[in-house]
C-alpha cells in the first residue's frame, strides 16, 4: 500500500469521523435517551382548541384539567405516581387535531387522551385513538356517534340526544311555549345532532317547528335567514350553534325585531357571546353541564383556587366538567391493576358514582355519562342558573 493511499484513506476516516461527531451534537436522542432517570409519572395527553374560532373553549378546559391535576397530584391518591399532562393546541382544525393525537400516541407513548372539546374534531380523533388502543375522554363532545366509534371511547358530559331532550322539556313544561324555529350551523356534526333531537323531542311534546333554516361556520351575515324566520313569528328561536357565530345571531334577530325566546346548546357558554350580542343576549338559556353556582364544599374550594390560580371570577361550566373528567380518568388509574392503556380502558368501563363539581358521574354500557343538565339563563350580561333537569323521564 502506498503512502499517498494511506494519507488519503486516514483524511476520509478523519472526516467521517468529524461527520459523526457533528451529526450526534446536533441531532436530538429520543426522550427517553436524554435522561438517565425514567420518570415515574404517568403521561396523559390532551388535544385542545387553544387557539382559533372556539379558543375559549379550549382554554377552559385547560384550565380546568390543570387544576383537577394539581389536586390529584397532592391528593397522593395514586400513591407514588403523579399524572403529567402534555397538550397540543390543534388551532380548532380537524387536520391538526388528528396530527396532534397522532404525535401524542406515537411519540410521547401517552397512556390516555383527553380531547377534543368539539364533536366533529373529536369524531376525527376516535378511530386514531381506537386503532392504537388509548383510551380517549372526551369532557364536551356531546355528539351520540362518538362512542360507537369504539370501545376505547369514553365522555364525561351528557349526549345530544339528552341535551336536545332537555331543552325541548325546558321550552314545553317551564316555558309553556310550543311554536319553535331552528336555526342550525349546517356544517357541523355538533349543531345538526342537537338541532335533530330537540326537534324530535319537541314535537313528542306536542310542539311544532314553524321554520328551520341553516348557515355554515364562519358566516357572519344572518339576516336573510333571520328575516324568514321572523315572518313565522315562533315563540321560540332554537339555535345549538358555536358562541362564535350565536352571539351575532342573537344581536342580528334583535335588530330584526325578532322578540322570541332564545334557546341553545353548551356551545353557547363563553363570555364571548355575551362581549358580541351584548343585552340582545339577555332572556335567552341553554344547557350546560354544570354549575358553580351549586353550593358544596367542593364547588367552592374550586371556585377559590381558579380565582387564586387564573386571576377570573366565576370558571364556566366547562372548566368544571373538565375538572370532573380529570377526576374520571383518575380514578379509573387508581382503580386499574396496572397503568397501561388496557387496564384504564377496563376501569374507565365500569365507572361507578364518581363524585365531581357537576354531580355523580357514572359511565353507562355505552361508555356515556349519566348526569344532570343545567339550564343557564342570560341576564343582565351574566350567566346565571336556572334550573337542573335530570336524565329522567324523557319523552
Amino acid at each position: 500500500m502506498s503512502k499517498r493511499f494511506n494519507f488519503c484513506l486516514g483524511t476520509c476516516l478523519n472526516s467521517f469521523i468529524l461527520s459523526l461527531l457533528i451529526l450526534w451534537l446536533i441531532v436530538p436522542l429520543p426522550i427517553h435517551a436524554q435522561s438517565e432517570k425514567v420518570s415515574s409519572n404517568l403521561l396523559i395527553g390532551a388535544v385542545l382548541p387553544l387557539t382559533g374560532n372556539e379558543a375559549s373553549f379550549g382554554q377552559s378546559v385547560k384550565k380546568g384539567l390543570e387544576l383537577a391535576i394539581e389536586h390529584i397530584n397532592q391528593s397522593g391518591v395514586l400513591k407514588n405516581k403523579k399524572i403529567e399532562l402534555k397538550i397540543y393546541d390543534d388551532q380548532g382544525k380537524t387536520e391538526e387535531a388528528t396530527l396532534a393525537i397522532t404525535r401524542l400516541i406515537q411519540k410521547d407513548k401517552v397512556i390516555a387522551v383527553i380531547g377534543e372539546v368539539a364533536s366533529s374534531r373529536s369524531l376525527a380523533m376516535a378511530p386514531i385513538a381506537q386503532k392504537n388502543k388509548i383510551p380517549m375522554i372526551s369532557p364536551t363532545a356531546t355528539n351520540a356517534k362518538l362512542t360507537t366509534l369504539g370501545d376505547f371511547i369514553f365522555r364525561a358530559c351528557f349526549i345530544d340526544s339528552f341535551q336536545g331532550t332537555v331543552m325541548a322539556i325546558f321550552a314545553a313544561d317551564n316555558l309553556r311555549m310550543f311554536k319553535a324555529a331552528i336555526l342550525r350551523d349546517v356544517s357541523s356534526d355538533y349543531a345538526n345532532g342537537l338541532a335533530d333531537e330537540f326537534k324530535n323531542s319537541f314535537q313528542k311534546l306536542g310542539g311544532e317547528i314553524i321554520k328551520d333554516e341553516s348557515y355554515q361556520s364562519g358566516d357572519v351575515h344572518f339576516k336573510a335567514q333571520l328575516t324568514q324566520i321572523k315572518a313565522k313569528n315562533p315563540d321560540i328561536l332554537f339555535i345549538p350553534g358555536y358562541y362564535t357565530e350565536t352571539g351575532l345571531i342573537l344581536k342580528q334577530a334583535r335588530e330584526l325585531g325578532i322578540s322570541s325566546v332564545m334557546l341553545g346548546g353548551d356551545g353557547w357558554e363563553s363570555q364571548k357571546l355575551i362581549d358580541v350580542a351584548g343585552k340582545a343576549a339577555n332572556q335567552s338559556y341553554f344547557t350546560s353541564h354544570s354549575t358553580t353556582a351549586i353550593d358544596t364544599p367542593d364547588v367552592r374550594q374550586f371556585v377559590i383556587n381558579y380565582k387564586k390560580k387564573y386571576n377570573q371570577d366565576i370558571p364556566d361550566g366547562i372548566a368544571t366538567i373538565a375538572y370532573d373528567t380529570a377526576f374520571v380518568l383518575a380514578d379509573a388509574i387508581e382503580r386499574a391493576h396496572e397503568p397501561t392503556a388496557l387496564a384504564i380502558k377496563e376501569a374507565l368501563a365500569n365507572t361507578k358514582n364518581v363524585r365531581g363539581l357537576s354531580g355523580r358521574i357514572s359511565l353507562n354500557k355505552d361508555r356515556n355519562a349519566t348526569k344532570p343538565a343545567y339550564i343557564i339563563k342570560i341576564e343582565n350580561n351574566k350567566f346565571e342558573y336556572a334550573t337542573t333537569i335530570n336524565p329522567y323521564p324523557f319523552p
